[in-house]
This record gives structure tokens, sequence and C-alpha cells, in this order.
């Protein structure tokens, strides 16, 4: 729905305009998805998250292990005992949610290592994609493969300083 009413505003706007304004667009997960390189990074961010995964199976296993071990014995532990096996429990509890954080959350580094090797990749298709939109005259570029996202447009339809100069005339 906001799609769309997005593309009725911009629509208005441009059918209401004296000139005449072009309007482009592209799927950019379609071209990721063709591209060799993007797809060589894909298998690499792939085979990463994967041994992160076993890892992080790897230790609730462990951690599955010691608590069963833990559940059968401790009626006939010691105080002191029981005490430290559910001390090695909360610790290595608290170690599989600090490396699911600290690899998995939208700070993790899965995001940190998607970015560093897409970003090359995406900053290739962009100027590209400038250069096309210089070349054919398109006033306005957009990619349709998710929410919409204003990729490209021409300098003078900025509006950044108007509004800032008017912001200041306001403040005063």
């Amino acid at each position: 729905m906001k799609k769309y009413f997005f593309f009725t505003i911009i629509l208005f706007c441009i059918s209401s305009g004296n000139s005449q304004t072009k309007v482009g667009y592209i799927n950019l997960k379609a071209i990721m998805g063709r591209l060799t390189e993007a797809q060589d990074v894909q298998r690499q961010f792939d085979a990463i998250t994967q041994q992160w995964q076993d890892s992080l199976q790897e230790m609730q296993a462990d951690w599955q292990k010691k608590f069963e071990d833990y559940d059968k014995k401790k009626l006939v532990m010691t105080d002191q005992t029981r005490s430290e096996k559910e001390k090695e429990l909360q610790d290595l509890e608290k170690s599989i949610m600090d490396f699911r954080n600290k690899k998995f959350s939208p700070t993790g580094e899965l995001y940190t290592k998607q970015n560093e090797l897409m970003k090359p990749i995406q900053n290739k298709v962009f100027k590209v994609l400038r250069e096309i939109a210089d070349e054919d005259n398109y006033d306005y570029v957009f990619d349709k493969s998710g929410d919409i996202l204003l990729l490209y447009s021409r300098e003078k339809y900025d509006l950044t300083e108007k509004v800032l100069e008017k912001m200041q005339k306001y403040g005063k």
C-alpha cells in the first residue's frame, strides 16, 4: 500500500510539472543475483555464516549435555558442587548469548561482514547506474526489488539547502 501511495505521489508530481521528467527503475536484487562477482561473495558470506552457526550449535549441544548430566546427578551432589555446576551452566549460557549477539545481532559481525563484502559491488552497480542515468537523461531512478528506494536523482531536484535556509529563517 505504501509503495502504491508513493508512486501515485511521484506520478502526480511528474504530471503536474511543466517540463518532462524522466523516471526509471531497476531491480537491484535481480542485478546482484546475476553478477558472478556478487554470487562469489554470497557463497563466501554463506560459508562464514555456516561456520558461525555450526559453532553456535556446538556450544548449545555442549550446554545441553552438561545440563542433562547436572540434572541427573544434582540430587547426590553436595551443595558446593551443585552450586559450582550451576555457575558453570550459567557461564556457558552467557557465553552462548554473547557469541550469538556478537555474530548475529543487527550490529554484529554477520551484518558487518555482509556490508564489507557487498559494498564494493554495490558501489560499482551505483556508479554504472549514475552513468546510465546521466547518459539517458533520467531525473530519478528507483529500486523496485524491496521497499521503494530512490537510488539516483538529479542535483537540481535537491531541496536540502532551501529547507536548511528556511529553517534558519524560522529559527531566528
